[in-house]
């Protein structure tokens, strides 16, 4: 892989051998295409390429392959110097055969580097047929590295039972007020890298909560902000974390603060232990009891 892949943020690897950055630039939210106009996706994304963020995490679902396609076509980045991640939705019957076909075309790739099944709860009955699908997609190299996203653990057990190729990611909502009970230490246990989304939860959308405090008090012990130490808080127990900013700025800000420190081993315990006496689900709260927190 090429070393300025290496150089942009600090790297995991993946059960499967491949090199894995572990801040990436998601096209959610503000990039996807019901929030915004595909000329501001891509120019946007431009940005982040260039500002250091290579690891770039779009999907089917959010409609925004084909702008993640011209950004990469367009911001003078080599493919391989990239790690690009989709996702197929998981809907009962769907062919990802075709689906992964679409989402290359509008990539204008030849591979992904990682493929996720987005959702288990379309149709979980389905999903050892659907990951068996996604294991032809890696042994075609169509998708060089396979995975899941939104998985609970027994959704994970479930696939596992049939899995020739064990996930190389689970990607799910993360933050304090949501950690999960066990499945992130079993996902560690079965060597599936966790991904953290909605990292940013607890300061953006949960407050007033019991974090905030601790979160100012490191932010001004280190000199960087709030959302730095979040970021910080999820990669010093080793998961990745997914972003987005319409901000060079704010971009290129994080990617300078990440770099110079790191949290105490009772920093981290600290937040994580206020961060259980408040539960706040940003997404998909249609699937889940109100007071949930698997």
């Amino acid at each position: 892989m090429a070393a300025s892949l290496l150089s942009s943020f600090p790297v995991l690897r993946l059960n499967d051998g491949h090199m894995m950055p572990m801040v990436g630039y998601g096209l959610g939210s503000i990039n996807m295409a019901v929030n915004a106009k595909h000329e501001d996706i891509v120019k946007r994304t431009i940005t982040a390429i260039r500002a250091g963020y290579h690891h770039l995490d779009c999907a089917e679902a959010y409609g925004n392959e084909a702008a993640l396609g011209e950004a990469i076509k367009e911001c003078g980045v080599a493919r391989e110097e990239l790690f690009v991640t989709s996702k197929v939705l998981g809907s009962p019957g769907q062919d990802v055969q075709s689906s992964m076909d679409a989402t290359l075309r509008k990539l204008g790739l030849e591979y992904v580097d990682m493929y996720l099944i987005h959702l288990p709860y379309k149709a979980p009955e389905e999903m050892p047929a659907m990951w068996a699908q996604l294991e032809a997609l890696k042994a075609s190299g169509k998708a060089r590295s396979i995975g899941v996203s939104n998985f609970l653990q027994p959704h994970l057990e479930k696939i596992l039972e049939t899995a020739n190729v064990v996930p190389a990611v689970n990607q799910i909502e993360y933050h304090p007020y949501l950690q999960h009970g066990n499945l992130v230490e079993f996902s560690r246990q079965q060597n599936i890298a966790v991904v953290g989304y909605s990292t940013l939860a607890a300061m953006t959308k949960a407050r007033p909560g019991p974090v905030d405090e601790v979160y100012a008090g490191l932010a001004a012990k280190y000199g960087v902000t709030e959302a730095d130490v979040a970021f910080r808080w999820c990669l010093d127990q080793g998961i990745a974390v997914v972003t987005t900013s319409a901000s060079c700025e704010r971009l290129l800000g994080h990617k300078s603060n990440l770099a110079k420190f790191t949290l105490s081993a009772d920093e981290i315990q600290r937040i994580s232990q206020l961060g259980q006496t408040k539960h706040y689900r940003d997404l998909y709260n249609n699937y889940f009891a109100p007071d949930d927190r698997a």
